[in-house]
């Protein structure tokens, strides 16, 4: 296969096992989906989905937050690891954007990412998910995908991200970030993984990847 054969094949099956794809996160607009991917660092989104009810219930906008003490905010999102820092941008996000942007959720990369503990794959998520801006935010689990089917080095985040950009078409970027995501948690996840399982790993994967799950 040609490396656009590649991707055409896997385009088209994670089209047909993903058409309708929904968004891991739970939020209802673009300030609580902000709040729940910062609270997903180093989390899984099944904790955060237990935790984003509770704090909401007492905030989901940033005019009632900056009500909350860094504290308090604190010691609702506890179960999902690095609540002073956390909490900190939680608190801290919410008074710029009322400062700085009335309210609102900004739309850019720029002003996103000048906001305290967003950083660029939680920009990119808000952008992609919550505006439909074109992006191609970066998780583990397409960090690995990416490096197991031959389409990036798996260097570095910021160098999948651009050769993920380059190979795919920019229309399907916000689809296929959501879709490479439940087809790692699925069919190619980094633990317990079965390459007979894996379609698109099984059939354009890295040769290397193959042979050491192979030798296994």
């Amino acid at each position: 296969m040609t490396k656009q054969e590649k991707v055409a094949f896997t385009i088209q099956t994670l089209q047909e096992l993903y058409p309708t794809i929904p968004v891991p996160l739970d939020h209802k607009d673009p300030y609580t989906l902000l709040i729940a991917v910062l609270m997903s660092a180093q989390s899984t989104d099944v904790r955060v989905n237990k935790i984003t009810p509770l704090l909401f219930e007492r905030a989901d906008n940033p005019y009632d937050m900056i009500k909350l003490s860094v504290d308090e905010i604190r010691d609702i999102i506890k179960p999902v690891g690095l609540s002073p820092m956390k909490s900190k941008g939680i608190h801290g996000l919410s008074k710029i954007l009322i400062e700085e942007h009335n309210g609102e959720v900004p739309q850019t990369f720029e002003a996103l990412e000048a906001l305290p503990a967003v950083g660029h794959k939680t920009a990119g998520v808000v952008l992609s998910q919550a505006f439909g801006i074109p992006a191609f935010p970066v998780d583990t689990h397409i960090h690995r995908l990416l490096y197991r089917w031959g389409f990036s080095n798996g260097k570095s985040v910021a160098q999948t991200e651009k050769d993920a950009k380059r190979l795919f078409p920019k229309e399907l970027w916000n689809d296929l970030h959501l879709q490479i995501i439940w087809y790692g948690r699925e069919y190619s996840p980094a633990r317990g993984w079965k390459l007979e399982d894996d379609i698109i790993t099984r059939t354009i994967g890295r040769k290397s990847v193959i042979n050491a799950y192979h030798k296994k």
